[in-house]
């Protein structure tokens, strides 16, 4: 056999162009499965990151939320008392000296009153001679300010105020000086 008869059986060689979009294809259909689970894999990631992030946020609203229930708990509890306190009071101030067995006993009983709340956080609020601060105190009347006196500061207090945890319980009933 002549070399035109084996060239005529043998196959003919493609051609480099088309041997090179034949890679180009390959490696395409390599390439594109590869990226999507590269893509999906990012954003998993960034999936997990933000669960977690929620659940971090979660933990601490929770530990804030247990925090204000204990320093608050004792709100109600404070606000009944109160009116105990105002009275053993009251009643100190209004006895004569008549029995001075009634008023050592009353007296021992508000200073261990006063000692139960403050161990609780309750806190009397001080406002004689001080200036008006509406947000602990409320002011029942107005009079022209004694001489010396700045306006706005406070003549006499009626009834006490109390705080707990910073929180006012009930605001100082006052009377203040005019501007």
């Amino acid at each position: 056999m002549s070399g035109t008869e084996d060239e005529a059986h043998s196959e003919p060689e493609p051609k480099s162009e088309e041997l090179d979009e034949d890679i180009n294809l390959e490696e395409n259909e390599i390439i594109d499965p590869i990226t999507a689970l590269e893509e999906q894999i990012a954003n998993l990631e960034k999936e997990l990151q933000y669960s977690a992030a929620e659940i971090s946020n979660v933990r601490q609203r929770g530990a804030r939320e247990r925090s204000e229930i204990l320093k608050f708990r004792s709100v109600n509890l404070a606000t009944k008392i109160l009116p105990v306190l105002d009275g053993l009071e009251k009643a100190l101030n209004s006895s004569n000296g008549d029995s001075e067995s009634l008023n050592e006993g009353v007296r021992m009983t508000l200073n261990s009153l006063k000692s139960a709340l403050k161990s609780e956080g309750v806190v009397k609020v001080e406002a004689k001679g001080e200036i008006f601060n509406p947000s602990t105190m409320e002011a029942i009347a107005t009079i022209p300010a004694p001489k010396g006196t700045e306006p706005g500061t406070v003549i006499e207090v009626i009834e006490e105020g109390y705080t707990l945890q910073d929180r006012v319980l009930r605001p100082v009933k006052v009377i203040v000086s005019e501007s």
